[in-house]
């Protein structure tokens, strides 16, 4: 009897849940809303709707406002390329080998010019990677000094006076005639040479100072530049040029530990990472000499003229190859 009693009480409370859980509503979901669309009001009906109108415009799409960088602030700027070319910053100088004096049994100093509007000599001056630039940018940074010409009595390469940054800038400055005028008569009563500014295209030739050695401990008959100068072309008050001069002269070996890291324009391929001291290093240029060490300290100029000063470039070539061909006997 109590069992049953038992089972009708928990059949009437089965019941009672049930109803009370099906007279409730389920709660309304929340519209979602997506970013970057407008959200429309909910619709009125009756007199609401003919009083109150949505204002939203629908036809307009909501958007993120754009992100302004900063100047200031650092960022990483986009690779130029598909890799990155680290290898020619690396870079350092292949030393020479030791040379001793006992050693050296022939030595012939000659100076040669490189001038730039010869087509094997182009690239040095090329507008992306002059060579004058790379030497003038390292004076300007103090990590070449540069040497006044004029001192000396070796074709003016003294080297014992030093240079200020800004005079050597100075003397590689074009310069121009510029007439001299009366403030009082208005009448011109001469001309002066007035320094300009410093046109980088305007350097075109390059004089190198260097030493032929034969290494009898190593059998070797090799060129060393010691020293290099650009060559520039003053004028005169009376309107002419006066012949090239070298502007001031900068060490070689010096310069090596700054040209060793400047890469050089090939016009045949653009992954050789070749140096401005590989060209130097591996004689990649043509220069034609104008001077070689003589017991009247004469230039070739002072003795030939026109055609025949090539001539005698190609001549005191040949008399040094023929030199190191002579030592040997098959």
């Amino acid at each position: 009897m109590k069992k049953r009693i038992l089972l009708v009480v928990l059949c009437l409370a089965c019941v009672a849940s049930f109803a009370q859980t099906k007279g409730k509503k389920p709660a309304a979901k929340k519209p979602v809303v997506k970013k970057g669309t407008a959200v429309r009001p909910p619709a009125l009906t009756g007199g609401a709707a003919n009083k109150q109108t949505s204002t939203v415009d629908t036809s307009k799409k909501i958007t993120d406002a754009p992100i302004t960088a900063d100047p200031a602030k650092p960022f990483d700027r986009p690779l130029d390329g598909y890799y990155k070319k680290s290898n020619i910053e690396h870079n350092k100088v292949t030393a020479y080998a030791n040379l001793r004096e006992s050693d050296v049994v022939f030595k012939k100093r000659v100076w040669e010019e490189i001038d730039l509007r010869e087509k094997v000599n182009a690239y040095l001056g090329s507008p992306k990677a002059r060579l004058i630039d790379v030497l003038m940018d390292a004076i300007a940074a103090g990590e070449l000094t540069a040497y006044d010409p004029t001192q000396g009595k070796d074709d003016g390469d003294g080297f014992s006076v030093r240079l200020t940054p800004e005079k050597a800038r100075a003397a590689m400055a074009d310069s121009s005639v510029v007439n001299i005028i009366d403030k009082t008569t208005g009448e011109k009563t001469g001309s002066k040479v007035v320094a300009g500014e410093f046109q980088a295209d305007s350097v075109i030739k390059f004089r190198i100072k260097e030493d032929w050695v034969f290494d009898k401990q190593r059998s070797v008959f090799e060129p060393r530049i010691i020293w290099i100068a650009p060559m520039v072309r003053p004028r005169v008050a009376g309107g002419g040029n006066l012949a090239y001069q070298p502007a001031f002269w900068i060490y070689f070996p010096a310069a090596r530990q700054v040209l060793v890291t400047k890469e050089a324009f090939n016009r045949n391929n653009d992954a050789t990472d070749l140096s401005f001291d590989d060209i130097f290093l591996k004689r990649l240029f043509h220069a034609y000499v104008v001077k070689v060490s003589n017991d009247q300290d004469l230039r070739i100029q002072d003795y030939a003229t026109g055609i025949d000063r090539l001539y005698e470039s190609e001549k005191i070539k040949k008399g040094l190859m023929d030199f190191e061909l002579n030592l040997w006997q098959y």
